[in-house]
């Protein structure tokens, strides 16, 4: 059993679990303001553009009376296609990626730069030519 829970703290303390565990956490807070940026912004320019801020009652009704409402015996129930609920899930989705693409654009292009920084390329082919023949001439 100690082998097991020595493994296992092992397991945990590695670089690799803890930044699994970061990531997922700034993935969940990330989703929350891709999602206040697609309401209160794209949305809203969607509604200012249509006349409606979002989608939702965009249906298409199959059929009328197919059942009683469970919760108002009263009432019927119609078959719909609510496909403007499926849009939103859509905008929101096509929303979410664009940001992520952006953030990971902007990551490779730090990571390009300070790659390249960090690679010392050496001497150029014509300087080392010159250096051989220079070292040719002193023979």
């Amino acid at each position: 059993m100690r082998k097991f829970l020595k493994e296992f703290r092992e397991f945990i303390a590695t670089g690799n679990v803890i930044e699994l565990a970061v990531a997922v956490i700034l993935g969940a807070s990330s989703s929350a303001v891709i999602k206040a940026f697609t309401d209160g912004i794209i949305m809203q320019a969607v509604a200012a553009v249509l006349g409606k801020p979002n989608f939702d009652d965009v249906t298409i009704t199959l059929r009328h009376n197919v059942g009683k409402d469970p919760l108002d015996q009263a009432k019927t129930v119609d078959a719909v296609l609510k496909i403007g609920t499926f849009i939103n899930t859509v905008i929101s989705l096509m929303t979410t990626g664009l940001v992520l693409f952006m953030l990971i654009k902007g990551y490779n292009r730090i990571k390009r730069r300070n790659a390249a920084e960090a690679v010392d390329p050496g001497p150029s082919e014509t300087q080392l030519l010159t250096e051989i023949r220079d070292a040719l001439r002193q023979r």
